[in-house]
This record gives structure tokens, sequence and C-alpha cells, in this order.
């Protein structure tokens, strides 16, 4: 591919999407990026365009307005809504699933459909729409009890509850209404012991890439207790994710997947991301996103040393076979800060001082996740609000780093977790 040959817009506007126009923006390939709806460290590696990441018509002719010859597409809610599929009927590339395919998220009861077809191994579950018989089925089951909205809800659709009455409670308010549309359905599986990781592989629908695994925390406190949030941290390498689990997870699950998703007619382009449960070297699913992680791609973009953005074309023009990724031996850390309330209700609009003296230190990368800028300051404007990043030699080098860069920011209304990694310093000491 030649140098500065491809216009591209990035779609997003959080710390996902910063990383990925971080490392878009060092390809000698790229022409010019575009981001949309961006955020203030995007907009200082990109053009801004004032478009929400669901516009699907306003992006669509956008694209094709500008001749962008790439659309990379960074949340969930743009798939869910098309705009994969928009792209495509206009001749656009775009690294993203069509919505079809983008379903294997939408809807967790699908997606166990496909890995049955597929002979991927999961969790046992039901399906259901009324209360009376999902509470049925769980008086067959034994506790914890995993109850989860069947479409999207930003991360926090999962009620894990270790009695009965919990459980019935979790029944009622998803189908309820607390998820709005994403809990018309509930799922409701198996409890599966072990330790979960993130595994990555980009496929052209036919061809898969493998990228590398990492492993997040999704509690909002220390020990892992509180609620579910949308992530606090992340780390790779993970050490439960040994080279046996590697071989697993791709004959197992991901590429009988993509075969799948390709013979049902509805072949699946761009980033698949496997949660898994690891148990004695061997791979469960939990969950397939239908994106990179957040935050496990800022960790992923930390480590990569190879140029993302031909990999990203390739994948989107169908021509990722003889492709192959380089990675850094390095490890790397990352810790979010978040707005004091998350995830539960929060203010926004407090100032955030000290993002430079933290990019400044040794190894330390801040990535924007939930900012605004007024008057050329910096102000909170979400529940994840800045991504710390560090690497390191090893593990521990990464965390202590990225703690050092937490504490050289000046944010009184944010909070974050202390025990990143602790799992990976266990196994180091």
């Amino acid at each position: 591919m030649e140098t500065a040959q491809l216009k591209v817009l990035l779609v997003g506007g959080g710390g996902r999407e910063h990383a990925l126009g971080w490392r878009i923006a060092q390809s000698p390939a790229l022409a010019k990026l575009y981001v949309a709806p961006g955020n203030p460290g995007l907009n200082h590696i990109g053009e801004h365009l004032a478009i929400g990441d669901s516009d699907v018509p306003a992006l669509t002719a956008f694209a094709a307005d500008n001749n962008v010859d790439l659309v990379v597409v960074g949340p969930e809610a743009p798939l869910a809504a098309g705009l994969g599929d928009a792209l495509r009927e206009r001749g656009i590339a775009c690294f993203g699933p069509d919505k079809d395919a983008a379903a294997l998220e939408t809807s967790k009861s699908f997606m166990k459909e496909v890995c049955a077809a597929a002979g991927a191994p999961t969790a046992a579950y039901g399906r259901f729409t009324s209360g009376d018989e999902a509470k049925e089925f769980l008086r067959a089951q034994t506790a914890p009890y995993v109850v989860k909205a069947d479409g999207l809800a930003a991360g926090k659709g999962v009620m894990i509850a270790e009695s009965l009455a919990d459980a019935d409670s979790a029944v009622d308010e998803m189908l309820g209404g607390k998820f709005g549309d994403a809990g018309e359905a509930i799922v409701i599986e198996e409890f599966m012991e072990g330790e979960e990781a993130s595994f990555f592989a980009i496929t052209d629908g036919e061809t898969v890439l493998p990228m590398i695994a990492a492993q997040d925390h999704k509690r909002a406190h220390d020990g892992d207790k509180g609620p579910n949030t949308g992530g606090m941290g992340a780390y790779s390498p993970a050490p439960v994710f040994t080279g046996a689990v590697y071989e697993r997870t791709m004959k197992e699950i991901v590429e009988p997947v993509v075969q799948e998703m390709r013979a049902r007619g509805t072949p699946y382009i761009g980033v698949i991301y496997a949660g898994l449960m690891i148990k004695d070297e061997r791979p469960r699913l939990v969950e397939i996103n239908a994106r990179f992680g957040d935050p496990e791609c800022q960790i992923l973009m930390r480590r990569l040393n190879s140029d993302l953005l031909p990999a990203l074309y390739a994948a989107a023009a169908g021509e990722l076979r003889g492709l192959t990724l380089d990675w850094s031996d390095d490890a790397a850390a990352l810790v979010v800060l978040a707005a004091n309330g998350y995830p539960g209700a929060y203010q926004k609009g407090s100032a955030i001082h000290g993002v430079e003296a933290a990019n400044a230190l040794p190894g330390v990368v801040v990535f924007h996740a939930g900012t605004k800028e007024d008057s050329g300051r910096l102000l909170s404007n979400g529940g994840r609000v800045l991504n710390v990043t560090a690497t390191g030699a090893d593990i521990r080098q990464a965390i202590e780093r990225a703690y050092q860069g937490v504490d050289a920011i000046d944010w009184p209304d944010g909070f974050c977790r202390r025990d990143i990694g602790w799992r990976a310093l266990e196994r180091a000491s």
C-alpha cells in the first residue's frame, strides 16, 4: 500500500476511538482522517465532524461526497443501526459488520444459535419474553443465576444473582423496561466458572487474522465489588490466555463462528471480540462483541507494532489473506478515571487538570473517553472520562506507570480502582 493513499472516516467519540485514531494517524498510508463526532483528544488528531455516530444517512452522505476510502466504525450502536449496510450499498469500504452480522452482539440469543450451529462451546441457556416462564426456568437451575438483557445495554445488562429472589428481581427489572428495547427479551444462562479474558481477531468474512488477548475489570470498585460497568481497567498480556488456550479459541470458537456466518450468507467483516471464560485451559464463550472492546482496544493499540490501517482496509476489502501483525513484548495496562457515582448517576462539567503532565511521563498515553472542551478548559462529559494507559517491560512496571499517570491528573470529582491487574500481579509474585 502506498503512502498517503487513504482518506479515512473514524466513527465514534470514546476512549476506544481515540486509541484507534491515535494508531491510524501514525500510518504512512493515511491521506486524511475525519472523526465523527470525535472528542477533545481525537479532534487534535483528525478533522472533527459534528455528526452523531448513529446518524447513518449523514455519515454515509459525507463519506460519499468526500470520496472517503474507508470508514472505521468504533461503537456498536452504528453497526446495529445498519451503517455498514448503507456504506456498502454506496460502494464505500467499511471496517465493521452489516446489521445482520452484528446481531452476534445485538442479540445474545442469536449468538447462542450461531454457536450451537458452529459447535462453539458456550453456556447452556434459555430465552424468555415472559416473566413467569423465566422464573420457572430459574427454579430448575442452581445458584448463582445469570440473567442478561438480550439486546444492547452498554455493557450493563447482566445480573449475576446469588439468590432466587435477586434473580427474580432482575427478571422483573429487565422485562419491565430498565434497559428499554434491549430488555424486551432476556437470556438466562448457566453460570460458568473460571477466569475471564477477551480475545480479538480481524476478519474479512473468510480469512481470520488473530490479534492478542487482554483482561479487563468490569466491577466498579476494588476487589471486584460493586455494580458492573463498561470496564474500569485492563491489561495485556493476560497470563491465563496461554498458547493452548489461543489454539482452542481459534479452532473451536473464532474460526467456526466466522465460517458459520459465511455459510448463512451474512459474512462477518470487522473485528470479533470473543469474551471468554477459561478453566483448566478450556475456553468457553461468554459473549461476542462486534467491535473492539473498550477499554481493551486501548491496550491493544499500545502493544501493536504493525501499521494498523492496512489491516483495517484489507479486512474491509476482502484481502486479509497473507497479512500478519507484529506485537510488542512489552506489557500494557490501563486505568479508567470515572465520574463519582458511575455507573449510577453522576455529574458532568467538572474541570480536569494535569493530562499534559501525565502524558509527559515515561510510557504513558492518556486517551479521552468522556470529555469536552469549553473556552480552553477540559471538562468531564461522561461516566468513564479518561483512560490512562502505560507500557512497561513487564506487567508490574506497566501498572506502576499507569498509576503514576493517574496521580498526575487533578480531578477531585473522579475515582478509579486501585487494584487493576491484580490477577497478573499475583501470578508474577
